[in-house]
């Protein structure tokens, strides 16, 4: 893990391990007596970002983690855009190609996968990849290789540009399905539950969506024929059908 090349994804997995560390309640003492080295000649290690493969792997057996979660973990950790301003997602929206290319990266598409996927030019690629990168969406590194800069948590702006294109979409497409598929779930329930609940139910479905895009992101790594296009719609609103609201004597 010496490479000059490497420097800085070294030092930040290092970050990343030692946080774990802390999180687990591991210290260099602990570490030291798990690999038979001295406390001093770990905190070298740490500090020189000169841990083997094989330490690194066994450093993370004995907090429970696999060496992969622990780069998963490094590369959401540097990652913090978190959300666009207004005009960054209009300026999104009045571009299809470049809100395509967009979702592409965002699920995790390769400069390649987008080409063979789609009708435009190498060069229209390059100009609207450029375009992201400006945008702090993604970095585009030496080779055309993309490097995604979107928080787990990123977010489009509610009822903002995105969402009211995605949403007049969803209208007009997205439920007309029969949901048939073993592919396919649509799960619809009604009743009276109090705010204290609601808000609690909004934590969860934020919890799902946040599982979902991990999913994605994970999957990135599979062959893009293993990898199929797939929307998770979760809504919750207090509602009541317009036939029910007409025979209801206190219709809100």
């Amino acid at each position: 893990m010496r490479s000059a090349d490497h420097r800085p994804q070294t030092n930040a997995l290092i970050a990343t391990l030692k946080r774990q560390l802390k999180a687990s309640g591991k210290t260099y003492q602990d570490i030291a007596t798990l690999l038979g080295l001295s406390e001093a000649s770990i905190k070298r290690l740490f500090r020189e970002g000169e841990l083997s493969l094989p330490r690194l792997e066994k450093i993370c057996d004995a907090i429970g983690l696999e060496l992969s979660e622990l780069i998963q973990l490094m590369a959401q950790q540097q990652q913090t855009l978190t959300a666009l301003s207004r005009e960054q997602e209009q300026y999104i929206v009045d571009d299809t190609i470049l809100l395509l290319v967009a979702i592409c990266c965002i699920n995790g598409f390769k400069y390649q996968e987008i080409l063979d996927q789609y009708t435009f030019s190498d060069s229209t690629l390059i100009q609207k990849l450029a375009a992201l990168d400006r945008l702090n969406i993604i970095e585009l590194l030496p080779n055309n290789r993309i490097k995604l800069c979107l928080a787990a948590n990123f977010n489009w702006l509610a009822n903002g540009p995105i969402q009211s294109f995605f949403h007049s979409r969803i209208k007009e497409e997205f439920f007309q399905a029969s949901f048939s598929k073993s592919s396919d779930k649509l799960l619809v329930s009604n009743g009276l539950i109090s705010t204290r609940s609601n808000a609690e139910l909004q934590k969860r479905m934020q919890k799902l969506i946040n599982e979902f895009t991990l999913h994605s992101r994970t999957d990135a790594a599979l062959p893009i024929s293993e990898r199929h296009g797939t929307t998770l719609v979760v809504a919750l609103r207090q509602w009541q059908s317009s036939l029910f609201k007409a025979h209801h004597k206190h219709p809100s």
